[in-house]
């Protein structure tokens, strides 16, 4: 298989790009939230807190959001059914869910102060839903990088 310039090559940088996201988000799922957990209440709030701003970054962003355009481009081009599954994947399950869901959850955890008199709970009620969210952007995102790859490997 050659990877030729024009949907191939789009759809190969989604489908690393998606990958890369995907693990990510596996890696809070499956060992970054547990370890805040293992701190006091105060502390992993004040630790996510930090997370959550230090992801706002032009690395980050060109990655997150740049996956999501590519894979688009791509299936658009190309049109094969495997990669416009794979952007729909993408574009709903890790952009949209991220949108909806975890970044309202960061929004309300950024304005609890870690010292807060009832951080157990606080911690516990974003805790909870974020890491459940979590999981479908990693599966999604994981979807998404195989179902890109499939119709790379199709074409």
């Amino acid at each position: 298989m050659s990877v030729t310039a024009g949907p191939d090559a789009l759809l190969l940088a989604a489908s690393v790009g998606a990958g890369l996201i995907g693990g990510l988000f596996f890696a809070f799922s499956n060992f970054v939230m547990r370890a805040l957990d293992r701190l006091p209440a105060r502390e992993a709030i004040a630790a996510m807190q930090a997370v959550n701003l230090t992801v706002l970054n032009a690395g980050f962003f060109a990655v997150f959001f740049g996956t999501g355009a590519l894979a688009l481009v791509g299936a658009a081009w190309s049109l094969s059914p495997a990669a416009v599954a794979g952007a729909a994947l993408y574009a709903a399950g890790t952009l949209g869910v991220t949108i909806a869901c975890n970044v309202p959850l960061n929004e309300r955890l950024k304005a609890t102060p870690p010292g807060h008199g009832d951080a157990e709970a606080r911690w516990a009620a974003y805790r909870g839903p974020w890491t459940r969210w979590n999981h479908v952007r990693t599966v999604a995102s994981l979807a998404a990088a195989l179902a890109l790859a499939l119709a790379l490997a199709a074409g």
